[in-house]
């Protein structure tokens, strides 16, 4: 009986370890796979609701150009990745009483975005971050930024990846004018 029980005993120990050994391996980070670097660049239409997560229904003469930069991390043990973003908005035109023209503005923000979703091909991540605009204006009352940002990412292999994604921007609710600006988008990335 003590030979059945050590057996026993010998067997679940080494099952345990080869299945801690098995679970706490690295996981392939879903956004840079085994790189730890990662360029984007992308371009986003503007929408005009209001909403935090805006219905793809009203766009407007708005645009933005952004380059980002990423490093791997985590959060909370679920892959992030942590940005350096630079953006440019772009009106082109006066639509709905808003002149979009004057609010061609650069930005500069950080972000952290955390995969929720993932397989080996696919992704889908949230995000937050703070930065700033260079300038004030009377649709966000304030320099001062919040992000919010909902990915779907695509890995087409190792070193590329195709990213959309819908960005809403705030100064949430740091001053009285609040109108938010939010963009529907493309990112093209690059992991080296």
């Amino acid at each position: 009986m003590k030979k059945i029980i050590l057996s026993l005993l010998s067997t679940v120990l080494i099952a345990t370890n080869a299945s801690a050994e098995l679970f706490l391996l690295p996981e392939k980070d879903p956004f840079m796979g085994d790189y730890k670097n990662q360029f984007a660049v992308g371009i986003g239409q503007g929408f005009d609701t209001g909403l935090i997560v805006p219905p793809p229904v009203h766009p407007v003469p708005f645009y933005i150009l952004s380059m980002q930069y990423s490093q791997p991390t985590t959060f909370f043990r679920i892959p992030a990745r942590r940005s350096l973003n630079v953006s440019q908005t772009v009106g082109l035109a006066s639509l709905d009483g808003w002149d979009w023209n004057e609010y061609s503005i650069p930005m500069g923000y950080i972000t952290e975005d955390i995969a929720l979703l993932r397989s080996d091909d696919f992704y889908m991540a949230v995000g937050a971050g703070a930065g700033f605009q260079t300038k004030q204006n009377n649709r966000i009352g304030s320099k001062f930024l919040f992000q919010f940002k909902v990915t779907f990412g695509y890995n087409i292999n190792d070193e590329f990846a195709l990213e959309l994604y819908l960005q809403h921007f705030s100064n949430g609710n740091t001053a009285p004018q609040n109108e938010s600006y939010a963009f529907y988008g493309l990112n093209l990335v690059r992991n080296f």
